[in-house]
């Protein structure tokens, strides 16, 4: 660091915090909200629950998700058992079938959860 450098610190005003628009997230909130985005940061999973979502009242049968993901049934069904236990989905048995549901308000929390943090 040089003479002139010292010297432009020396008289330098303080560092101003910025004023914030909203309170930081709190620690619990970032734990949860972790786990959901964990259970979405695998590609599988971004297209199973897409393929749920993208059906009528965003349900769909087990036997409708293999449909173009190059993976095995019992794979299909653990990404399935993540979603839901992160409570992303839910389930009901029909008969032999189980049937996935998206949760809508945690996805929408989600959304509004990125909305915040990049306006």
């Amino acid at each position: 660091m040089s003479n002139q450098d010292l010297t432009l610190s020396v008289g330098a005003p303080p560092c101003a915090p910025t004023p914030r628009t909203r309170p930081p997230m709190s620690g619990e909130t970032a734990i949860e909200l972790a786990s959901l985005f964990k259970a979405l940061a695998d590609p599988v999973r971004l297209r199973l629950l897409s393929a749920i979502a993208a059906r009528i009242d965003g349900e769909a049968c087990v036997c409708d998700l293999s449909e173009g993901i190059d993976v095995s049934q019992p794979t299909i069904s653990h990404h399935l058992k993540v979603l839901r236990e992160a409570g992303l989905l839910t389930s009901e048995r029909r008969a032999s079938w189980v049937y996935y549901r998206v949760v809508p308000q945690v996805l929408a929390r989600l959304a509004d959860t990125l909305k915040a943090e990049t306006a």
